[in-house]
């Protein structure tokens, strides 16, 4: 199940820097989850989890894989892209295709690099970002809506729902609202995600700045989290710079230089976390002698569907699942001790799966 950020942006906010950071970071990881370059702007991640090498260590696992997020660096963002400006709608496309975006603000001061808009903004660069964002969802609204007129008139059920929808959409577009501020019920949901539209995704406001101030941030950071909370959107204050330097470095190097500069992990670390809460995602880990592995579901998720998430003949196929806490099977020593406590539970189809579960799924084949 993979799940996708777009990174955007005005140009020389030290968005493409964050991405190469990340990927190099990423080509150093463990080689048993290298870096993928999917294509030359996408690239997958894993997901920073201590507790997975606490586990392999106690099942004494061969082989750790953890779970991973995509990355997509999006260019040509500029003003005007909804009507085609810079790359403009080739790249709105690939927007359309993440789960959700992070948004990279330039809020440092150097005049070595120039800002597209001449000053540094960066609440007026989101909101740049955002009306492209929110012209190209109402145009993209209104050329469906004609082409679904007849099935409406038809009676087709799904295409009532989806009228509806960007009934809804548009009404709050125009309002200048983001598509995000419409309040979807839980039988609309799949239809609202299908129609695509770029301002109801999720959104992570980047707050790019100077090295000397990454573990504090500035004023300018603190303007972008005033307006972040007005939204319910997340903020995240890194340091492209420092970032693209650690890339570079072994990780004792890297540890010893995160101390100096008074962070306690690298903001790339911290970003992929972010995404990952902002999707709304959990982890589940199976754990043996074979391998560790976490695994990425959407909190809230059913056992069967947690199980499919490995292989779909588990989900068809589900009996049930043997659960252990993440505390229980650490403090216990591992599945056997669990066992013997009386830790281990055996849960049915309308099991919850909880955060940091770990699980073995019995079924059918």
């Amino acid at each position: 199940m993979g799940f996708k950020m777009g990174i955007v942006g005005l140009p020389n906010v030290g968005k493409s820097t964050l991405f190469n950071a990340l990927t190099r970071t990423a080509a150093a990881q463990a080689a048993n989850f290298p870096f993928c370059t999917i294509e030359p702007n996408v690239g997958e991640v894993a997901v920073p989890d201590p507790r997975l090498d606490t586990l392999a260590g106690i099942a004494k696992s061969k082989q750790v894989i953890p779970t991973r997020m995509t990355f997509v660096d999006i260019a040509g963002l500029v003003k005007g892209a909804s009507k085609g400006e810079g790359l403009g709608n080739q790249f709105l496309a690939n927007i359309r295709e993440c789960d959700a975006i992070a948004h990279v603000l330039r809020c440092f001061e150097n005049e070595d690099v120039t800002h597209v808009d001449g000053r540094v903004d960066p609440v007026a660069d989101a909101e740049t970002i955002e009306t492209e964002l929110m012209l190209a969802d109402l145009e993209s609204i209104e050329r469906r809506l004609q082409n679904i007129g007849r099935k409406v008139r038809g009676g087709d059920p799904e295409a009532v729902q989806q009228k509806r929808l960007l009934k809804d959409a548009q009404v709050a577009l125009e309002a200048g609202k983001p598509a995000r501020v419409v309040e979807v019920t839980e039988d609309d949901a799949k239809a609202w995600r299908m129609l695509q539209l770029m301002t109801s995704k999720p959104i992570l406001y980047v707050c790019n700045v100077g090295e000397g101030e990454a573990a504090t941030g500035n004023a300018q950071t603190e303007a972008v989290r005033e307006m972040a909370e007005t939204q319910g959107a997340g903020t995240i204050v890194i340091s492209a710079q420092i970032e693209e330097e650690i890339s570079q470095l072994d990780s004792d190097e890297a540890e010893l230089f995160l101390d100096e500069m008074g962070l306690e992990e690298p903001g790339l670390d911290r970003l992929i976390k972010a995404g990952y809460a902002l999707l709304g995602l959990q982890t589940y880990f199976t754990v043996g002698p074979k391998e560790a592995r976490a695994w990425t579901i959407p909190e809230g998720t059913l056992a069967p569907q947690a199980a499919g998430v490995i292989h779909g003949d588990f989900e068809r196929g589900f009996i049930r699942a043997e659960t252990i806490a993440y505390d229980d099977f650490v403090t216990l020593g591992g599945e056997q001790g669990a066992k013997d406590a009386g830790k281990m539970r055996s849960e049915g189809k309308s099991y919850e799966v909880k955060e940091g579960d770990v699980l073995h799924f019995l079924f059918n084949a």
